[in-house]
């Protein structure tokens, strides 16, 4: 586990620590892992280079609002194929999981025709909108789902309590670890994303995070700023890590507790 471990790090010590080098250790003829001397104003020039605050904004509505809808459809979805009897259930769910094996770079065109003929172009709604759906956490809260005894359900029954009141009131809350382990992995997914929004943005009034950094290492004269870039990324990535280290422990034992463990 050491090696592996040393071998994701690297690149983020490399990052981190270019950061805070001034343009003489990064462009020195010896590869230095520590600047000879802490420089501080990468990270205010980087702030005043690009515009953080819009670039945030439209980062977290994509990535937090598109979870609270995936929460609304996974859930309809998993309930349906968990605890519903209907003809070609299991048929319908076999195609469903069959979206976790098709690249999502192979649907960008018929995406962008979608998304093109809606007139959503270079909107925050067109980067979610194919994400609306989610395989893996239908996938994941049926599984979660499916662990509730039936006897629980026709004791919630006699009270009155079935369909979606049952859903609401019984699975959601018993489903909890589940529910964070698929909303840490969506919004770490969204918020690193790249290639689809680069597709479907022209301006800053849309653009996250990651499409700035991207055009902003572009359109340095004379080369990228390594410095500024490094901080601008260490800026941008910083919240999800933040995230992730404050709930690390609960992000694990979800897994543990989730339908994955069976």
């Amino acid at each position: 586990m050491v090696p592996a471990c040393v071998l994701f790090l690297a690149p983020f010590v490399w990052l981190t620590l270019t950061a805070f080098k001034s343009r003489q250790d990064v462009f020195s003829l010896t590869p230095r892992w520590l600047p000879t001397k802490w420089v501080l104003t990468n990270f205010t020039e980087a702030w005043q280079a690009l515009p953080f605050g819009a670039l945030y904004i439209n980062t977290f509505l994509i990535s937090f609002g598109l979870l609270a809808v995936q929460f609304v459809t996974v859930s309809l979805a998993a309930y349906a194929f968990a605890r519903m009897e209907f003809p070609g259930r299991d048929f319908l769910f076999m195609v469903l999981l069959g979206q976790l094996m098709i690249a999502p770079q192979s649907t960008v065109v018929p995406n962008y025709l979608t998304v093109s003929r809606l007139g959503l172009l270079d909107t925050r709604t067109a980067i979610a909108l194919p994400y609306v759906a989610s395989a893996f956490g239908t996938f994941l809260l049926r599984q979660a789902f499916k662990t509730v005894p039936r006897e629980l359900e026709e004791a919630a029954a006699v009270d009155g309590c079935t369909g979606l009141n049952f859903l609401w009131r019984m699975l959601v809350p018993l489903s909890r670890p589940s529910y964070l382990a698929f909303g840490l992995v969506s919004v770490t997914y969204h918020w690193n994303e790249f290639f689809w929004p680069l597709i479907v943005t022209d301006t800053a009034r849309s653009r996250p995070l990651t499409v700035g950094l991207g055009v902003f290492a572009q359109t340095a004269e004379g080369g990228a700023e390594w410095t500024l870039l490094m901080a601008a990324t260490l800026i941008a990535v910083g919240p999800i890590i933040l995230l992730f280290l404050v709930l690390q422990r609960k992000f694990i034992s979800s897994f543990m507790m989730s339908g994955l463990k069976g």
